[in-house]
């Protein structure tokens, strides 16, 4: 009876806090209303800025473990990379019994259930969200075991406790979370939401927790092992959208889903084709790449080499790479009678001597080495970066070559590339009254092509006269194994429909409506 009153309380109070649609008894769905905050100029400022925490996501800044049990030494954690300030999606949990409400980022880019300690004495952060107080739940369990996760802006550190966690009207028994006693202050002093709710597998969850996906389904609380995600884009809207466990609903999208296999994992993540500017092949991908559907991450994040061309088509501003235009004002005639005599692409930035292997890393490390460098971090930073400006000056130019372009004009569009490199700090700014003269993007996914319009793939932030344009784009270099890699966040998400199917290990995705 008392597990009756409890459910049913707190499922009033989320219906009078945000719109919450629960299944009927026919589909057994259980929808989370989502919460939307339209972004600021400051968030993104902020998301990138080069504090003394760490930076952001913004480039492949190293090799970040957090615990997990991935035993791969090459495997790259996303969760590092990931910087929260600029999310836009919040949903509402309770944590003990009764209740104690948190607002959660649900993100499918990491595995841990995290929520501020009310032990957290010395980070700022915690006095201005709600912590946890385990001494006013009676469902408590102590467990004690320590944790820390390194995000890119600091880490966070706590430890592991156990209770019962409410989502919507299910409750999940005896789930494992961390309760954080130490958090970053900027990131999470000025974030909207208390804690995040990861949504991913087991192994990159730290500390091997089980996650609280795992639990609904094997606690029998969902009706199929499956959740999905309905993002409102609508900016005229404030309801934020629905997260649904237990399957999907047919309102929210239109037509069939593409479903692709989860090829490793950990994250969501999955095959990625070529992908298009306008109808042209930018060629990093066109063997293909790897890609992640996170809930967590606001922006569109993939290999400078394709940023640097969709920047260029859109006139995005970025930053004049120095050694780029030296590469290809030194070496650009030779790259190109070196790619016309059949020489291995891969391997002519080793052969002319910039680089010092064989061609088997990634493009675009030296982005890396260029913001170290500039912060005086790291010696060889130049050797590196004019390695990297090598590897994607080869990649530019073998595509325009397959365009029998002549070299004189080769060499003019990709110095023209070379000024339109990412910002370090992450950001291009775009003219909002050129959108009409924008090109479309299309990812492809299993065979079929997901095309996003410019109105869909810019991101505007303020409001009126003040209000600015960015690209939906950033920089995200990581490189093989692991990589090429794309994180498709929110701005994807929001545009098509998006299954976590966890029964047959696939994504699938479908134009949302």
């Amino acid at each position: 009876m008392g597990e009756i009153v409890r459910t049913t309380v707190i499922t009033l109070f989320l219906c009078l806090l945000f719109p919450i649609v629960f299944s009927s008894p026919n589909d057994r769905l259980v929808r989370i209303g989502l919460k939307k905050r339209k972004l600021e100029r400051s968030d993104l400022l902020t998301a990138r800025s080069d504090s003394k925490e760490g930076e952001a996501l913004r480039g492949y800044l190293g090799k970040y473990h957090h615990h997990g049990h991935l035993q791969d030494s090459k495997d790259i954690d996303i969760v590092a990379l990931k910087n929260y300030m600029d999310a836009q999606y919040f949903g509402e949990i309770g944590v003990g019994t009764p209740p104690q409400k948190f607002t959660v980022i649900f993100d499918t880019g990491s595995s841990n259930l995290l929520v501020p300690s009310s032990k957290c004495y010395f980070s700022i952060a915690c006095y201005f969200h709600s912590t946890y107080k385990s001494r006013r739940s009676q469902t408590y369990k102590a467990n004690g075991k320590p944790a820390e996760i390194q995000y890119g802006t600091g880490s966070i550190s706590g430890f592991f406790s156990e209770d019962y966690v409410t989502v919507g009207a299910l409750v999940v028994k005896n789930q494992e979370f961390i309760e954080a006693t130490q958090e970053p202050s900027v990131t999470f002093f000025l974030a909207k939401f208390d804690g995040i709710l990861g949504l991913g597998f087991q192994e990159i969850s730290v500390g091997d927790a089980v996650p609280v996906w795992y639990n609904l389904v094997n606690q029998g609380l969902v009706k199929q092992p499956v959740f999905s995600f309905w993002l409102n884009r609508n900016p005229e809207d404030d309801f934020g959208g629905e997260l649904v466990f237990g399957g999907m609903d047919p309102k929210h999208f239109k037509g069939e889903h593409t479903y692709v296999p989860v090829t490793r994992k950990g994250y969501w993540q999955f095959d990625l084709g070529d992908f298009l500017i306008g109808n042209e092949t930018t060629g990093f991908c066109a063997s293909g790449c790897s890609a992640i559907a996170d809930s967590g991450t606001s922006m569109l994040a993939g290999p400078t080499g394709i940023i640097t061309q969709i920047n260029h088509a859109i006139g995005a501003s970025g930053v004049v790479s120095q050694e780029c235009k030296a590469v290809v004002s030194e070496y650009g005639d030779k790259i190109i009678d070196m790619l016309i005599a059949k020489d291995q692409p891969k391997k002519i930035c080793s052969q002319i001597g910039l680089c010092m292997f064989d061609g088997t890393q990634g493009v675009s490390m030296g982005i890396k080495s260029v913001i170290n460098e500039n912060a005086g971090k790291v010696s060889g930073g130049l050797r590196d970066s004019m390695c990297s400006a090598c590897e994607m000056a080869v990649v530019w130019m073998q595509n325009q070559l397959t365009k029998n372009q002549t070299a004189e004009r080769i060499l003019d569009y990709v110095n023209q590339l070379c000024d339109r490199i990412p910002s370090p700090m992450g950001e291009s700014s775009i003219d909002c009254k050129s959108l009409s003269s924008m090109p479309n993007v299309s990812f492809t996914i299993g065979g079929k092509l997901f095309e996003l319009s410019p109105e869909q793939y810019i991101v505007k932030v303020g409001e009126g006269d003040a209000a600015q344009c960015l690209s939906g784009f950033t920089a995200l270099d990581v490189p093989p194994p692991s990589g090429p890699l794309w994180i498709l966040g929110d701005v994807f998400m929001g545009q098509f429909h998006t299954v976590f199917d966890y029964g047959n290990m696939q994504v699938g995705f479908a134009e949302a409506v």
